[in-house]
């Protein structure tokens, strides 16, 4: 695109004639540049002055260059683009010969964009006199000249301009969005050699999966020659997701970063860059200031905030070691792995050519078969699951499900010939009645908490008589009573139900250390008396009442030593020979009586 596109003809005469100074170098062309670009920011504005003083106190007023659209030389800057608005950059390179290269990483959306050169106008004229060509001649040539491209491109991956040698002018280079509004980044320099900003690949830049498992895989990447050549600092970010391998650190963080301070879309002509002033000798101290006022529009004013969903996305930095194991996946699911390299110098990164893996399949479980009327004991291991599976061999019109949790709570699901008719937390006793159907075969899964391993007792069942387990009370602790301790003796009582039970009390001595893990391994409700020794046993009873409010009864346990520390537990009894226990208790002797 030539000048004619973006230059409005009030400012061509004025723009010619700076140009003219530059070329004979009366100004420096870093203050050429300026001057240059000053009068495409807006019509409103005016052009910098001649007189010193005036001009100096223009430069401190940073806002008057904020769309100067300056790239500096050897710094990276970030920007924004909307959908179908071109924005376009400038820098001089002075002398001929210099090498050039220009690097443009889209972030989120591809780009369209071209560099192009608009040679400075010749000083004399075509007779060779060596007087200037009149001023007409210069605006007419100029207006004339359409630049010459060097390079376009139209992506999203981060594509490279790079010249050995290239000659003095005007450089512009053109970024354009199709697709949505987009951030990108640029870098612009005239010392490619000496700069490598970049950290290097190595001749193999794919990332290898050497170990595949249903939860877990682990990377594997050569070096990067910018740690083990050059010996700078450097370290590699791992990218884990469920969509596609991404081409630049940039579009991770694009993806990352769903708050409202990152998808705020800046004003138009007020994305300007600290870089802008500061390699220009100019102080950018409390520009962030600034540009956090400018950047924060007006509702009626600004675009709308955009709101992206969450994101299945995982970035994880780990140092300079090139092997990494990633865990907690989903087993039977394919991921992306990307590697990045970022120079911990100047925080710029190159990717590795990603990879991706499908994870193992969980191991099929064994469906455990359920006899009608059976206790089976099943055992279900931290945040594991476990299948049952029940089949009448006659026709009914229900099904009877007891369940009794030993430990802690777990999920049950309960599916008749694939249709879901149950999904409970369980914990305690419970029993569940299911309507039936002819043939009908009953699906069952246990699914462990994240807390430790599951025990339980189920029986399935088509012809409930008595019940399986006994009944029990809502409040199944055992209560000491301490003003009844005595040295030799410690009196307790515990709550029963409508249901007539037998009841048995055991006790153990254990030390005065005994602690809560201690108690817990000592929890487990579904070991019964017989896994008791003869000599704790110290009575068994039957006991119920119909009013609930009377369902209590104490006793008194003797023989006990003083100043001793014992375990004391409750065993209920139901018709069935199941057992199960109250919440475990610990008393204590007085020392002294």
């Amino acid at each position: 695109m030539g000048k004619k596109s973006f230059l409005g003809s009030s400012v061509r005469s004025t723009w010619i004639d700076l140009f003219s100074l530059c070329k004979r170098r009366m100004v420096p062309l870093r203050w050429c540049l300026l001057w240059l670009l000053l009068p495409l920011s807006s019509r409103t504005q005016k052009l910098p002055t001649r007189d010193e003083e005036l001009f100096q106190m223009q430069i401190r007023d940073k806002a008057f260059f904020h769309d100067s659209s300056v790239i500096p030389d050897g710094a990276e800057i970030s920007s924004y683009l909307f959908r179908d608005t071109p924005k376009r950059y400038f820098f001089m390179v002075e002398e001929d010969n210099t090498p050039l290269s220009v690097t443009v990483t889209p972030c989120d959306a591809p780009l369209e964009w071209k560099l192009s050169l608009q040679e400075l106008p010749e000083e004399t004229s075509g007779e060779g006199s060596g007087d200037p060509e009149p001023l007409e001649q210069q605006k007419q040539q100029i207006i004339n000249e359409e630049g010459t491209e060097l390079f376009s491109y139209k992506g999203n991956d981060v594509e490279y301009f790079i010249s050995s040698s290239s000659p003095s002018g005007l450089y512009q280079l053109e970024l354009l969005s199709t697709e949505k509004d987009t951030h990108f980044k640029v870098y612009a320099t005239t010392t490619p050699e000496s700069d490598q900003p970049y950290p290097e690949l190595p001749y193999d830049p794919r990332v290898d999966v050497t170990s595949l498992g249903r939860t877990t895989v682990t990377l594997a990447w050569k070096p990067s020659p910018t740690a083990s050549l050059l010996k700078q600092p450097i370290q590699y970010c791992v990218v884990i997701n469920k969509e596609h391998n991404f081409k630049s650190l940039c579009a991770v963080e694009a993806k990352l970063s769903a708050d409202d301070a990152f998808m705020m879309a800046p004003k138009p002509g007020l994305d300007f860059s600290p870089f802008d002033f500061a390699h220009f000798g100019f102080p950018s101290d409390n520009l962030g200031k600034e540009r956090s006022f400018l950047t924060k529009p007006s509702p009626k004013l600004g675009r709308h905030v955009y709101s992206r969903p969450k994101v299945d996305i995982q970035k994880i930095c780990i140092g300079n070691k090139n092997i990494f194991t990633v865990s907690d996946l989903k087993p039977d699911t394919q991921y992306y792995f990307d590697v990045f390299v970022a120079n911990s110098n100047s925080n710029m990164s190159t990717a590795y050519v990603g990879t991706f893996a499908r994870t193992k399949e969980e191991a099929k479980q064994k469906t455990v078969e359920l006899k009608d009327g059976k206790v089976t004991d099943v055992f279900v291991k931290r945040k594991g699951a476990k299948f049952l599976r029940f089949a009448p061999v006659s026709s009914h019109q229900k099904v009877t499900l007891f369940i009794h949790s030993c430990l802690d709570a777990l999920q049950i699901q309960v599916r008749r010939d694939g249709k879901l008719l149950l999904s409970q937390n369980v914990e305690g006793i419970r029993q569940f009645q299911l309507r039936g159907k002819p043939k009908a075969k009953y699906l069952i899964r246990l699914k462990g908490n994240k807390k430790g391993a599951s025990m339980l007792k189920i029986l399935a069942t088509t012809r409930p008589s008595k019940q399986a387990f006994p009944s029990l009370p809502e409040d199944t602790r055992i209560k000491a009573f301490d003003k009844l301790r005595t040295c030799s003796s410690a009196t307790v009582a515990w709550l029963g139900t409508q249901e007539r039970n037998k009841f048995c009390i055991y006790k153990k001595e254990v030390d005065e250390n005994y602690n809560e893990d201690q108690k817990r391994r000592e929890q487990n409700q579904c070991l019964g008396p017989d896994t008791r020794k003869k000599s704790e046993k110290v009575l068994c009873k039957y006991f119920h009442s119909q009013n609930l409010q009377k369902a209590v009864t104490t006793e008194t346990i003797k023989g006990l030593q003083p100043g001793k520390s014992y375990l004391l537990d409750v065993y209920v009894i139901g018709h069935g020979g199941h057992s199960v226990k109250y919440q475990s208790k610990v008393v204590k002797t007085r020392k002294f009586c």
